[in-house]
This record gives structure tokens, sequence and C-alpha cells, in this order.
């Protein structure tokens, strides 16, 4: 259900953060880019773990900001195939069924997704 996943990505750092200090900054950075959102063939980014390695930053020609290449692991929910959530049904539609988990705010499984066809 939740996996630590390693990922890499590049950091841009802008001037005005430039004060803080770097790891602050990447961190801050990754959490607005990833927490929340769905990362294709990775799943639904929870938290950001750790930071594994930073390398060397640059700077673009025309751009101020620094670019750093970071490599980090993030807390990911990916349910595996099969696997059974429990929670409440919020409404259903032709479209697919609204639920609330647990561990997630909101979700939507589509009815071709079933395994079994679910008069709606």
């Amino acid at each position: 259900m939740f996996v630590l996943s390693k990922m890499k990505d590049t950091v841009k750092i802008p001037p005005w953060q430039f004060n803080l200090v770097m790891n602050d900054a990447i961190v801050q950075t990754l959490n607005k880019k990833f927490a929340n959102k769905v990362v294709h063939s990775v799943g639904l980014c929870i938290a950001l773990w750790d930071v594994t390695k930073i390398e060397d930053s640059y700077i673009l020609p025309g751009d101020g900001s620094s670019h750093t290449i970071v490599h980090f692991r993030y807390v990911v929910f990916r349910p595996f195939m099969d696997e059974i959530v429990a929670g409440k049904i919020r409404s259903s539609s032709k479209e697919g069924v609204h639920g609330e988990y647990k561990h997630l705010l909101d979700s939507l499984k589509y009815n071709s997704n079933c395994k079994s066809s679910v008069p709606v």
C-alpha cells in the first residue's frame, strides 16, 4: 500500500530562496512539486522521506535560478493489484464510485476497473 520510492529530479531554486539553507530550499521545492500529486508509474506522492544525494548546482544562461539534480525517497501510495481497501462510499454515478478512505482524502474508482458490473 505505502512504499518508499527512489526518485531523481532537477530542482530549480529561485534567487529569492538563496538566503535559505540549501537543504531546506530543496525540501520545500520537492514537497511543493510532488506532495498530493500522482506521478505516472509511481503512484500518489504523500511526503518526502529523505534526500539521499545532492549533485552539483548549475545556473543556465539568462536564468538566475540554481538548478540542482537531487536523488531522494518519497512515501508513495501505490496499491497493488487485487488489494482490498476499506472505506465509505460517498456517491456513485455512471462515471464511477467516489469514496472516502482512511489514508486518503478522496478517490475515484471507475466501473470499468471493477471485477463485476454493479448497477449504479
